[in-house]
């Protein structure tokens, strides 16, 4: 359990730099300069999608055999891999109306921005790697405030000093390591 909760927080954490929720999180600091209504929407966003991505997680272990969800798994982690090395960038519109206050906009606005997003996929094939629920949903949950707690608090000074290929790069290796060792079928030890 402490291996998918730390394993979940990591990679999270570091696919987060830079991704389109971080500049979301920029955006809505700025926008609203109360960072935390902004957090607590962050937070309870996150855990709502992240709950409902590592559901469907352990969902589909049922459905498939330790053979083909080895590949699965293996083939969708270096697949992450090379996705995380793509730069994300944020429409105006995917930020909901001001009229449901700042934590319900931060709510609404994570929570749709996160669907089909990196950190979702993620969390899915963690908790069908793991089949450890809650840790693999609080360690993402807890990976997200990580990158994006800090964007509120600092703005984008804290951003732009962020070696953002490099970061991206280690999340980058990371996947691909676990995709190897899922085909290989190391991952019976780790998980």
């Amino acid at each position: 359990m402490l291996e998918a909760f730390l394993v979940s927080t990591g990679i999270v954490a570091l696919a987060e730099i830079g991704d389109k929720t971080q500049l979301l999180s920029l955006l809505l600091a700025a926008r609203f300069r109360k960072p935390w209504p902004i957090i607590w929407g962050i937070l309870v966003a996150t855990l709502a999608n992240h709950a409902m991505a590592g559901a469907l997680g352990q969902w589909i272990t049922t459905l498939v055999g330790p053979d083909v969800l080895r590949w699965v798994l293996g083939l969708s982690f270096i697949a992450m891999a090379f996705w995380i090395m793509v730069p994300d960038e944020i429409d105006a519109d995917d930020a909901a109306p001001a009229r449901y206050g700042v934590f319900g906009t931060t709510l609404v606005a994570f929570f749709l921005a996160e669907m089909g997003d990196k950190t979702q996929v993620a969390t899915v094939a963690l908790a069908a790697q793991y089949q450890a629920l809650a840790a693999v949903v609080l360690g993402t949950t807890f990976g997200m405030m990580i990158a994006n707690v800090p964007a509120v608090l600092l703005g984008d000074k804290a951003a732009k000093r962020l070696p953002l290929k490099l970061v991206h790069g280690v999340a980058a290796a990371v996947f691909a390591v676990l995709g190897v060792l899922a085909l290989l079928n190391v991952g019976d030890a780790m998980g």
